[in-house]
């Protein structure tokens, strides 16, 4: 018997093992719904369940936890590339927070939101008929380069320790963060059927698709929202390249796609020889 117990625990540890000893960064697909956070412990879950872990809480840390994280947060309405850090690839995720970023980002004229997007409550309504296509891609200009951004107050920054999001949810009176200085290397007009618009957005760490979308709104007389939102790619991660889908996340397939990080590159990058000298 005692032989027996061994022969099937010994896969199991064998998997935990080779699980808790990935190092480097990859991406996962994220979907519409779940928050950012609630994403990454669906995937240590799935991670640990394959292990042979039986009833798994990726929240506890315990010995057959993962270490992990996500370098930067999406929207629960957005979806879209989610790089994900796994053991000492954690440590390259301020690389994810503060590197360049893209989006297409679908806006919708006339309607302002306390959210700013489509799952908040309508604070406002205006005309938007007067709006033309090239008014939009004029007004554009001046939110592209560096220029100063106030957040949403329904976000992820903190007050005294709590998300923004959170206190206003519970009721509690939040002022607004101070504009702060944000970079958009790219900024574009796609497509134009009033009162839908679709932007292609490129741009740095801590910017606001959502606020950019609201200031537009108020630069052409009128109001916005953002209705849909997909970031395409973050860092070297793009969408079509490089992300795992909910049936992808298994140790194989995290195997073949992780970009892995030696010991005197976590300090510095995770990019690869060629992505570093473009």
């Amino acid at each position: 018997m005692a032989g027996n117990i061994s022969n099937s625990t010994a896969p199991i540890s064998s998997s935990l093992s080779k699980l808790q000893s990935l190092n480097g960064l990859f991406a996962i697909y994220k979907k519409q719904g779940p928050t950012s956070a609630d994403v990454l412990n669906a995937l240590k879950e799935a991670l640990l369940r394959e292990a042979g872990v039986e009833n798994p809480n990726p929240r506890k840390r315990r010995k057959q936890s993962l270490k992990m994280g996500h370098g930067g947060t999406l929207d629960s309405a957005a979806s879209g590339v989610l790089v994900v850090g796994v053991g000492n690839g954690t440590k390259m995720l301020t690389t994810m927070l503060t590197g360049s970023k893209k989006y297409v980002a679908v806006g919708e004229l006339g309607k302002a939101t306390d959210t700013l997007d489509a799952t908040g409550s309508v604070t406002l309504e205006k005309d938007f008929k007067h709006i033309t296509r090239l008014d939009i891609e004029e007004k554009l200009k001046s939110f592209t380069g560096d220029i100063m951004q106030v957040p949403p107050l329904y976000s992820a920054l903190k007050k005294d320790g709590q998300r923004l999001s959170v206190l206003l949810k519970q009721g509690h009176s939040v002022e607004a963060k101070p504009a702060r200085p944000v970079t958009v290397y790219n900024l574009t007009l796609q497509e134009f059927k009033p009162p839908l618009f679709t932007l292609d957005i490129e741009c740095g760490g801590g910017f606001y698709v959502r606020s950019l979308v609201d200031d537009l709104g108020k630069a052409l007389s009128s109001c916005a929202h953002v209705k849909d939102l997909i970031r395409t790619k973050q860092g070297q991660f793009t969408l079509e390249e490089h992300t795992l889908h909910e049936e992808q996340w298994t140790l194989g397939d995290i195997l073949r796609s992780l970009q892995s990080c030696s010991e005197s590159e976590q300090r510095v990058d995770c990019t690869t020889p060629a992505e570093a000298d473009s």
